[in-house]
């Protein structure tokens, strides 16, 4: 962990079952909802160790999450019925490897394009983030999604 991270920050009250957007716990990685549901099942996979890039990972470390980050992606397309996996690994904003899987459906957005062209006040508006009950079935569909996955290519 390392200090000013916000990403290792949630992870610590992950560790203190205090974050609520938390879904599981995976090998190399952590699956939590994204604090806004504009694009609802929109998932975040946060890498357990704090690296700023993909290639500081050690090898087989990399490699299993990668093939972690596709489990998920598959899981989060098959619990929300997307039509189309939007799958980022950016970091500018949050220096620390994590991953930002969106479920995207036809005609989600006025015009086609990426998550990133909806306005910041729509995406991220009160009546899309912190709606507890909303955040429950969401987590509920999302772990039985990871479930049935694991099961299948376990």
């Amino acid at each position: 962990m390392t200090n000013n991270c916000l990403i290792c920050d949630r992870i610590k009250l992950i560790q203190e079952n205090k974050n609520p957007y938390f879904v599981r716990e995976l090998s190399t990685g952590y699956v939590v909802l994204a604090d806004s549901q504009y694009f609802e099942g929109y998932t975040l996979f946060l890498s357990k160790h704090h690296v700023t890039e993909l290639h500081q990972l050690a090898s087989a470390e990399k490699l299993a999450f990668l093939e972690e980050m596709s489990l998920v992606q598959e899981a989060c397309a098959k619990a929300f019925h997307a039509d189309k996996m939007n799958i980022e690994l950016l970091g500018n904003g949050d220096a620390h490897v994590h991953w930002h899987l969106f479920p995207r459906h036809n005609g989600d957005t006025a015009q086609a394009g990426p998550v990133w062209w909806t306005p910041k006040e729509v995406m991220y508006g009160d009546d899309v983030v912190k709606d507890m009950p909303r955040l429950k079935r969401l987590k509920a569909a999302l772990g039985m999604a990871i479930d049935d996955v694991l099961a299948i290519r376990g």
